[in-house]
């Protein structure tokens, strides 16, 4: 039924070929440490219900956030809003740091 979760590496391999990576936490989190990676957006899980309808239904969408409890939430709005092509990111920002992945700090 679509819940899928992905690894870090997979993900950044995914975004260099045009995924979109959909990061839930809050703008200070995201200020204090953002993944340094193309076709990254910012909708806060605050904001979520507001603004999902802003998210491209035909292009892969990995759902992140610091650890990937928020994020699998997330992932569970858009399939139950109609998405298909969703993922979430396992382990969040905290486990693609762990993997040596590109982060930017504020």
């Amino acid at each position: 039924h679509g819940l899928r979760q992905i690894d870090p590496a997979s993900a950044l391999e995914h975004l260099k070929k045009g995924a979109l990576m959909i990061d839930v936490r809050e703008r200070g989190e995201v200020s204090r440490l953002g993944f340094d990676a193309a076709n990254v957006v910012n909708v806060p899980l605050s904001e979520f219900a507001n603004r999902h309808h802003e998210l491209p239904r035909d292009r892969e969408l990995i759902l992140a956030c610091a650890s990937g409890g928020r994020s699998f939430q997330a992932m569970q709005f858009l399939v139950h809003h109609g998405h298909t092509k969703v993922s979430n990111l396992q382990g969040g920002i905290g486990m693609w740091r762990l993997h040596g992945l590109p982060v930017r700090e504020g």
